[in-house]
This record gives structure tokens, sequence and C-alpha cells, in this order.
């Protein structure tokens, strides 16, 4: 099946789209080895530096591979996602048990490494959580998430830090579209400002144990809401 020629501009684009398209029909199945840069330049009418950048392209998206001296091979027939890719389109019940085995981890090793200044962040995501208690919607959640932010911030472990700036966004939104079904806020007592509260201050006291607990428990509340949307 001839490839055809391509417009004028991007090639390197439309060269990597036109050779996916093969890759996905099925054309050149995984474990195939593709046909040359030179045969494949001419069926697409660019020239080999540019089939040589769609090819660098399509490794990227983990669709070939390159073996040394025998050629270009298919390795899959769908790009693989990335990490951020696959966050976005998980269920956030799926994202919220793993941020559970996070923060809760988080937050013991915060009660043992947190310094002054990391309590003073803390306290004052605290105050700012509690004054858009009342307002809701994506502002609440932007409070609440920074809240919990600080907290994994005061475990001074920057793979955990990073951990949850990856899951934030998706717990943001997928918060979000929860406040339009069910006004969590409200369904907690006091908008869970006691238990955000004792979570603080269970890390800046130093308690491990209850730093732990607090943040199990208050992570809950969230989770069964989840739950009950199922």
């Amino acid at each position: 099946m001839a490839l055809g020629a391509l417009r004028p501009s991007p090639l390197v684009e439309q060269a990597a789209e036109r050779l996916r398209e093969q890759i996905a029909s099925g054309h050149w199945p995984v474990g195939t080895r593709l046909p040359g840069e030179t045969t494949l330049a001419r069926e697409l009418g660019v020239g080999r530096s540019t089939v040589r950048e769609a090819l660098r392209a399509l490794a990227g998206a983990g669709l070939v591979r390159a073996r040394q001296g025998a050629g270009v091979f298919v390795t899959a027939d769908r790009p693989v996602e990335d990490w951020p890719a696959r966050l976005r389109a998980a269920a956030v019940a799926d994202v919220y048990e793993v941020r559970v085995l996070l923060e809760v981890q988080a937050a013991r090793l915060a009660a043992r490494r947190r310094t002054p200044e990391d309590v003073t962040v803390m306290r004052a995501a605290l105050d700012a959580r509690r004054a858009t208690a009342q307002v809701g919607g994506a502002a609440f959640v932007d409070a609440d998430i920074a809240l919990h932010a600080a907290v994994v911030a005061a475990a001074h472990n920057p793979v955990l830090t990073d951990l949850f700036a990856e899951f934030a966004p998706a717990l943001r939104q997928g918060l979000i579209d929860l406040l339009d079904l069910v006004d969590v806020p409200a369904a907690e007592a006091g908008h869970g400002d006691a238990a955000h509260t004792a979570l603080v201050d269970a890390v800046a006291s130093g308690d491990e144990d209850a730093a732990e607990r607090e943040a199990r428990e208050e992570l809950a509340v969230m989770r069964g809401a989840l739950a009950r949307q199922d």
C-alpha cells in the first residue's frame, strides 16, 4: 500500500502521523521491520532527514525502536501515554486511593522533619482554607489542595513533593466536578476545619502517630464522598 506524497509543511509532523497511521492500521504489525529510510522517503515524497526525524518522534512515543545494524522495528501499535495523560484519564476515586497512600506517609515524615518555616506555611494555608470554606467551588478546592501540599512539602522528600504535584491537577478537576454533585464542605462538620487543624497541630508538635492518624481519617471523609458517587 503506497503511503502517498505529503503536503509541503510541516513535513516531519506529517511524516510521523502517516507512519503512525500505518502502524495503527496493522500495515506494519508489532515486530515488523520498517522499510529503509530511502524507501520511506521516496514513498512519502520527502528527504531522508525528514524521515529520520519522524522515526525519532515515533521512537519517543514508544512505537518503534532502532536495532543497531538491523533496522527500525515496530514495538507497539499505539503511543505510550505519559504519566500526566494517564492521570487525567484515570477515575478520580482511583487517583484518590493513591493520594491517601502518599499523604499518610508524608504526614508522618512531616511530623518528624518539619521546620518552623514549614509550620508557618501550613498555618497560613489552614487560614486560607477557612477563608474559602463558605465560598466553595474551585477556590475552596485550591485552598484545600494548597494545605495538603504544604504538609507534603514539610516531609522534605523531593520525590513525594513531585508526586503530589503530578497528582494535584487530576485531583483538582475531579474534586471540582464532585462539588457540582455534592456540597462536600457543607457535608463535613465545620467544613472539615477541625480535622485539618488537628492534622496541622499533629505535624507541628512532631507527633508522628497522630499526624498519620489525622491524615488517614481526614482523607477518608472525601474518599467516602467519592465512593458514594460510584
